[in-house]
């Protein structure tokens, strides 16, 4: 008798659900969206707390199974709420071009632009992946950044054919988000980071959009009935690491914003809790995310930086490890910018500029040294030291004689290989001066699609660094993460030098024993000198690659030299007393192997020139390598091995007009460098 009550039930359920479906572009008032979706709307009340002040309207209508009336006394209420942007655009009819495709479909994720059909009942395909079958497509999608975009497109324009649309995507997602899987899922609807970014968006659309009067009373209650769900996901199925802090932040904002609901002070004091907690999991006492990936690093950051708001908005106090924590890791974006206000290309990382970030945070944290080095020198106080600087968690070693915009600049990658994102790129240097690109990191391409498959092991691999290949093969993965800092015998810095070095000898598919261990010296405001010390139980090949920014003309010169040919900014590699290297310039290559290709965004490639200096190993050797960085057309320098042996190899570099250094440099001990001029 009970199942065929169920069945009955549910028969009616399914039918109401089916007419509703028919018409939904039309549902707008209290009353429509009562009627078609009652149990939906109902559940509201049992997920709110009804004795919170300024709900006793909507206590006493509820209570009194009064749905549509308890539907609109708590719009009523919400009415009222201090959230409520009140400023808004004059009406027009300006125009975005962009913003315009969107009312038509098409959205460009992840540089990918495609158009979202339509089913024949008129919802968006909400699992379309796009031109390129990508997941991350459709998952950016439902992460609502459409309608994210659209809010500030209105803010701008004042044209409100964009927050119709707005009005229109949140009601169809949430419709067709039904049922509820209350699962850990990887679907485009249901997956932890989209169920937190729906949440940020949907704050701005009930709160910032409220007094345009576009929002439809049905579409603002579909979302409160959708934030409980939410709310649930984020609290029992997020991840751990730099995801958390996405997920997580999420929860607190579904709590901060409606605090109506009855588990909302749970939420908060889950989210404080499992913050502080993965903060110090994932974050290193150098401030750096242990994915050791710029912009994951900045996500990470940016969803810690935006709970710490929510809760200042809130009033509730965070720990002082938190609060310099935030301040760790926005001094490592600061230090370790280039002279053109971008960060680290490396690991996952696409190319981003924080310059506009760091002089906002330069203010909040009242840090001059964070707005001089943003400005090239123009605005704050130049830092108290440096002005290179040392990660020694990350192994990050940033090198650079000043912070103009035509300052030398390198980045030597000497740390653990990362807890995420990682790629296999131990000792890898990129190279920047006199406002151009030189040698840099191979970039991520893409993760999933037609770019991935063709990239994606490349961009990973040892292929697309400035490391070196054994054997034809790269190197394997490193250790993850590391619990102490680097020894102080791997790096210096002084007045008048850096120097950096690290070993690596893990390579996949490599028989017998073979380690690799470059040791780096900057001497400030002139080149760098890279020391490669092999070291092999039988005759090896070997190839170093040096990948160039697309931008540079690269060419082949007498005894193994390297250069480029610009106007302004140039660099010559030179390698010094170089045995038989075989020079190849390779750009583009696919066959027999993909070589010479660059991504500075994500599904984003161009070709570049790779330099391969190849090399028959016989036993144990060392090669040397001048990088001589030149504003114009570079001179003609000498350079030649004095000594070298099991400990450090002694160079002489001589410069027209500037003379000779003599440098020692050894392969592991700091203490043991020797640079005269």
């Amino acid at each position: 008798m009970k199942t065929k009550s169920l069945l009955i039930v549910l028969f009616c359920l399914a039918t109401q659900f089916v007419m509703a479906q028919t018409n939904w572009q039309n549902i707008q008032t209290v009353d429509e969206v009562c009627n078609a979706y009652p149990q939906q709307i109902k559940s509201i009340f049992p997920n709110l707390n009804l004795n919170f002040p300024g709900l006793e309207a909507v206590k006493k209508a509820y209570e009194s199974n009064n749905l549509p009336l308890a539907c609109q006394n708590l719009l009523d209420y919400y009415s009222k709420s201090a959230q409520i942007v009140k400023d808004l655009p004059s009406v027009s009819e300006q125009s975005k071009s962009e913003a315009d495709s969107t009312l038509l479909d098409i959205f460009n994720f992840q540089n990918v632009k495609g158009k979202v059909p339509r089913l024949p009942d008129g919802h968006l395909k909400w699992d379309c992946m796009g031109p390129e079958n990508d997941i991350e497509w459709a998952w950016a999608l439902n992460r609502h950044y459409p309608t994210n975009g659209l809010v500030k497109t209105y803010f701008d324009t004042g044209n409100p054919k964009y927050v119709k649309y707005i009005d229109q995507f949140t009601k169809d997602w949430i419709m067709n988000s039904w049922p509820y899987p209350a699962v850990k899922s990887s679907t485009a609807m249901w997956r932890g980071l989209e169920v937190s970014f729906r949440v940020k968006v949907w704050s701005k659309i009930f709160f910032e959009l409220w007094n345009t009067k576009l929002i439809t009373p049905a579409t603002k209650l579909l979302i409160l009935s959708s934030i409980p769900q939410h709310a649930h996901y984020a609290r029992n199925f997020h991840a751990q690491g730099n995801w958390l802090t996405m997920e997580i932040s999420g929860l607190a904002t579904a709590a901060s914003s409606w605090p109506e609901y009855r588990e909302s002070a749970a939420w908060m004091e889950y989210s404080m809790k499992t913050m502080v907690a993965s903060m110090k999991e994932q974050i290193y006492p150098d401030g750096v995310q242990t994915e050791l990936t710029s912009s994951y690093h900045l996500v990470a950051l940016s969803n810690f930086n935006l709970f710490a708001e929510i809760c200042k908005k809130n009033k509730v106090s965070l720990p002082e490890y938190y609060t310099k924590t935030l301040e760790d890791m926005w001094n490592y974006l600061a230090y370790i910018m280039r002279p053109d206000g971008f960060g680290l290309l490396n690991n996952d990382a696409d190319l981003l500029n924080n310059r506009e970030n760091i002089l906002r945070e330069a203010l909040n944290y009242e840090h001059p040294d964070w707005t001089y080095i943003a400005t090239n020198g123009k605005s704050g106080t130049k830092p108290s030291s440096g002005p290179s600087v040392i990660f020694p968690y990350a192994g990050h070693l940033i090198s650079r004689n000043d912070y103009d915009t035509e300052a030398q600049w390198s980045f030597f990658d000497i740390g653990p290989w990362g807890s995420g994102h990682q790629h296999n790129d131990k000792l890898h240097l990129s190279i920047a001066a006199y406002g151009r690109d030189f040698l840099v990191d191979g970039g991520r391409f893409a993760y999933r699609g037609e770019v991935a498959n063709k990239f994606r092991k490349y961009a990973t691999g040892s292929f697309s660094h400035n490391v070196i290949l054994v054997d034809g093969k790269g190197q394997a993965d490193g250790p993850r993460q590391t619990d102490k800092p680097l020894s102080e015998d791997l790096y210096a810095i002084n007045k008048d030098y850096d120097y950096g070095s690290g070993k690596f000898d893990k390579f996949n598919g490599v028989e017998g024993t073979f380690s690799h261990t470059r040791s780096m010296i900057y001497v400030r405001g002139e080149f760098w000198i890279v020391v490669d010390r092999l070291q092999t139980d039988r005759p090896r090949s070997i190839e170093t690659l040096w990948h160039w920014n697309p931008d540079c003309q690269v060419k082949a010169g007498k005894d193994g030299r390297v250069g480029t040919q610009n106007e302004h900014g140039n660099l010559q590699i030179i390698p010094v007393d170089a045995p038989d290297f075989e020079v190849a310039l390779v750009k583009g290559q696919e066959t027999p192997g993909i070589q010479g290709w660059y991504s500075k965004e994500y599904n984003k490639f161009e070709p570049n020139t790779t330099t391969i200096f190849s090399q028959k190993l016989k036993s144990d050797d060392t090669f040397v390598w001048i990088l001589w960085p030149s504003e114009g057309k570079s001179s003609i320098i000498q350079a030649k091995i004095l000594n070298k042996d099991i400990n450090a190899v002694k160079v002489k570099v001589t410069a027209p007009g500037k003379g000779s250094w003599t440098i020692t440099v050894p392969y592991l001990n700091s203490k043991d460098v020797v640079l005269t001029h």
